[in-house]
């Protein structure tokens, strides 16, 4: 590879992570173009469509760089590869307490941290979350953190309920969910759970949607008593820091937050397996159903 440029790390790569969400559009060339621009990953590599060197969750031991980083394993926001360069200011210095494996959930974190941001939820508050993928967990856990909140995980997949009762939720089918909450967060990228989380919003609640169609066109019925009920829809999006935090927040500080967020173990309920790099393109297809029930898939560098 050369030698790296000033202000750079090499980073040779233990474990990264497949968003399964966001990869699968990407897979399937699914990405608008008008989004193109705006869906990069922060070192892609190729342009949309498919195929391109895409991915965000990579974690790794830097073996070239300054002396005080030397061995020592980070974060990036990187394609999966099993070595690259990045700049210093890119990467985040995963703490000792937390393994690798678990750090490449600091992307996710990051996702659920900007959605609490957007959804404001309060002590007291009743919460549903709808759909108990990785984000909806993280999303769910981070707003069981606050006091006297009530949060129920709502998944038709029975699966998600040990996970989400090890994370202090609830749980629930869509059809035996509670009803009247304070805030509703969406993230199952489906029609049917977007239904399902304005029919579970309280009068004047928010719904926060935290899922990403790609270029599917959404059905959602705004009539009957959505206007009398004066519900919210409210989009959240990690690429950027919410308005009310820009003055205070960059992104390094949102990331080393995250970070920091991943020191429970009962996280790693999240991680599937890892399977080696090289085995990759053959296993994505699989890895890629909607009925997989793959949560974080890991891909482990030998």
């Amino acid at each position: 590879m050369g030698n790296i440029k000033p202000g750079q790390v090499r980073v040779r790569a233990l474990f990264s992570a497949i968003s399964r969400g966001t990869e699968s559009l990407v897979f399937d060339g699914a990405v608008p173009e008008a989004e193109w621009g705006r869906m990069r990953a922060p070192m892609q590599e190729g342009d949309f469509p498919f195929p391109v060197k895409y991915g965000y969750q990579s974690v790794g031991r830097v073996i070239v760089g300054p002396e005080d980083m030397l061995g020592h394993c980070v974060f990036a926001l990187h394609p999966h590869q099993t070595s690259f360069d990045a700049s210093i200011d890119s990467v985040t210095v995963v703490p000792d307490e937390i393994p690798a494996a678990r750090a490449t959930l600091a992307g996710n974190m990051q996702t659920a941290l900007t959605g609490l941001w957007d959804a404001r939820p309060a002590p007291g508050d009743h919460i549903a979350v709808v759909g108990g993928g990785v984000v909806g967990l993280l999303t769910a856990w981070l707003c069981a953190k606050i006091p006297a909140t009530s949060v129920m995980l709502v998944d038709t997949n029975p699966e998600r309920e040990e996970i989400a009762r090890d994370f202090g939720l609830s749980f629930a089918a869509p059809s035996k969910a509670r009803g009247n909450n304070d805030l509703v967060i969406h993230a199952s990228a489906s029609e049917a759970g977007l239904e399902t989380a304005l029919a579970l919003a309280g009068e004047e609640a928010a719904i926060v949607e935290m899922s990403w169609y790609g270029d599917r066109a959404v059905k959602l019925a705004l009539g009957g008593a959505f206007h009398s009920r004066r519900l919210r829809l409210v989009a959240s999006q990690v690429g950027r820091i919410p308005d009310d935090h820009k003055a205070r927040w960059d992104f390094a500080r949102r990331n080393e937050t995250a970070m920091r967020l991943l020191a429970d173990p009962r996280l790693d309920r999240l991680l599937e397996t890892p399977i080696p790099f090289r085995d990759l393109p053959q296993r994505l297809p699989d890895i890629f159903k909607k009925d997989s029930g793959i949560l974080c898939q890991l891909v482990e560098y030998g």
